[in-house]
């Protein structure tokens, strides 16, 4: 068995075990439930991770998983805030809808 990937978001840990799963890869998610234990635990050993358990699939997915990382770096490596067009309102760079009236970014 080998890990391919860690996080301290859920969220992301869920996302590459989706993308490997879609791609046929057979992983599996270890401390799903740890964080429960940071403090009696350090925080390295309560981090949520991808596992694959054949050996035979770690060239392919440490592939994807570098992919899936350097696509997440450069959708949220344009820090510059938009203004909605409809209600003027600020909205953060990762927004793609306007938080405020939903309206789609236009830039």
């Amino acid at each position: 068995m080998d890990k391919v990937y860690s996080h301290f978001d859920r969220f992301m840990v869920f996302q590459v075990k989706q993308l490997l799963d879609n791609k046929g890869i057979p992983c599996f998610v270890k401390n799903e439930f740890a964080i429960g234990a940071m403090g009696e635990l350090s925080p390295m050993d309560v981090l949520p991770e991808v596992w694959i358990s054949d050996p035979q699939w770690l060239p392919k997915a440490q592939l994807f998983v570098k992919q899936f990382e350097q696509e997440f770096e450069s959708q949220t490596s344009n820090h510059t805030p938009w203004v909605c067009v409809k209600c003027n309102e600020s909205n953060l760079a990762n927004f793609e809808l306007c938080w405020q009236c939903g309206t789609e970014n236009a830039s």
